[in-house]
């Protein structure tokens, strides 16, 4: 696929996501071809099961719909959009860009990190052409960054509070949208990143191109997460599905609707100042462990536009297993504490409602891959065809993220074959963690922001 055009791949890719769906709903009974296999579910399961029980059963096979939204979301954003598209081409000059502030928020922990990803973010802006820009990092631990004219280092006092008692990394990013401590303009421009993210050259001309543009106050673009060494396998294949997420979902929702309906990321987030503050990140407790998805969610019931933004970001995938774990719990009670806050009518949140049910009750839903086959049930046809459907494309976003995050020029045609059985390997696994960190979400403590380690340990030579 590497020496074809990006309209090829993208048709070969859907050609593939539509032969995964049928062979998945063929396999599971989804489109039942023979009239020996309809035949094989028709029976009474009350009279088999009992009222109680088979009522337990249907309603554990009604939640395995929840996630039918974002789902539907995927499969249309992947088809409809190139998901292969071209390097991003500049729309115009970038000395007509207007000012942009590039802020990494971060707690300080890993200073090397930061300083050496600031010097790489740097020379990317160069490269790329971007002249009207600053590095700034936020960090509540000095991190003594070298003097430079592109380059601003805030620290946040350990005395600061905001009004509604925001913490965390809410605490960090409100704090400089004080007047006393923001140097931008209202028509200035941010890039939040997280302190390993790292831009390319095509994230830089997406960005300079969606504020050249200036018709949409937020913006956000693609994360992979298996660029240089990769750390721990199993969390950078998990994290393929991100990828998908990325270039489906959530590329859909801004490009077509301009609405985060679905939330967002924290990180790749591209904001218009003067929108920013008044949105701003003093949301309280329940707005401070998922602080991005409560301000998508903000901003979107104060009526601003978003839009996806072209070129990609690399960022590293959690290097242990714990960590990954861990991750996935303060998301999940985050957007937990967004979809119960009373700030937020139904109406803005509801598909995300729904979205972070079919999280929340992901322990009742997988049991239907046990109870299904010692339990059968007969459902009409297009509830067979319908959970069918949801798992093959589920499925089929570990394959799309693999094509879309590794390189089959640069890792040859064997290694990247493992790549892909691997994520097909590691959907049990990551199923498995998805399912202990709900749990621990839900009965652990909500408002704790756990920090996962992205900092490579150097080589020690001897």
């Amino acid at each position: 696929m590497v020496f074809l055009s990006s309209k090829t791949k993208h048709i070969l890719h859907c050609l593939l996501l539509i032969t995964v769906i049928v062979i998945f709903e063929l396999w599971t009974g989804g489109i039942k071809l023979s009239e020996k296999t309809q035949q094989s579910f028709q029976f009474n399961p009350w009279e088999r099961y009992g009222f109680l029980w088979c009522s337990v059963l249907y309603l554990l096979r009604i939640l395995t719909f929840l996630p039918f939204p974002q789902v539907l979301f995927n499969f249309i954003g992947l088809t409809f959009y190139n998901a292969f598209p071209d390097k991003v081409v500049l729309k115009g000059s970038p000395l007509l860009a207007p000012f942009i502030c590039i802020r990494v928020v971060t707690r300080g922990d890993y200073p090397q990190l930061v300083r050496d990803n600031v010097t790489r973010n740097m020379a990317k802006c160069s490269e790329a052409g971007l002249e009207n820009f600053i590095m700034e990092v936020v960090t509540d631990k000095p991190i003594h960054l070298p003097v430079h004219r592109r380059i601003r280092e805030v620290v946040v006092p350990s005395t600061y509070k905001t009004k509604s008692g925001a913490l965390f990394k809410a605490r960090a990013l409100q704090y400089c949208l004080e007047d006393s401590v923001n140097i931008l303009a209202d028509n200035d421009w941010v890039v939040h990143l997280d302190e390993e993210t790292l831009l390319t050259e095509n994230s830089v001309r997406g960005i300079l191109n969606f504020t050249l543009d200036g018709k949409h106050q937020f913006g956000q673009g693609l994360i992979t997460y298996a660029n240089e060494q990769v750390i721990n396998w199993i969390t950078t294949l998990a994290d393929s599905f991100r990828v998908a997420d990325d270039m489906g979902k959530l590329r859909l929702q801004l490009s077509l609707l301009h609405k985060p309906i679905l939330s967002w990321k924290g990180s790749y987030v591209v904001t218009q100042m003067a929108a920013e503050k008044q949105v701003s990140f003093d949301n309280g407790l329940n707005g401070s462990v998922a602080e991005d998805c409560y301000f998508a969610m903000q901003a979107y019931k104060a009526g601003y536009s978003f839009n996806f933004v072209e070129g990609e970001m690399w960022e590293k995938s959690p290097f242990s297993l714990w960590d990954f774990m861990q991750q996935r719990k303060r998301w999940l009670q985050g957007v937990l504490l967004v979809v119960h806050s009373s700030e937020i009518p139904i109406r803005y949140k509801l598909l995300l409602t729904i979205s972070c049910y079919s999280w929340v009750t992901m322990p009742l839903s997988s049991s239907n891959l046990f109870l299904s086959a010692f339990f059968p049930i007969p459902c009409p046809s297009i509830m067979d065809f319908l959970c069918a459907f949801i798992g093959a494309v589920n499925i089929y976003m570990y394959i799309f993220g693999v094509i879309k995050s590794f390189s089959l020029y640069r890792l040859g045609l064997l290694k990247f074959s493992f790549c892909l059985l691997g994520a097909l390997c590691v959907i049990p696994l990551n199923v498995l963690i998805e399912n202990v960190a709900v749990i621990l979400g839900l009965f652990g403590k909500k408002h704790k922001f756990y920090i996962v380690n992205k900092q490579l340990q150097p080589l020690i030579s001897v």
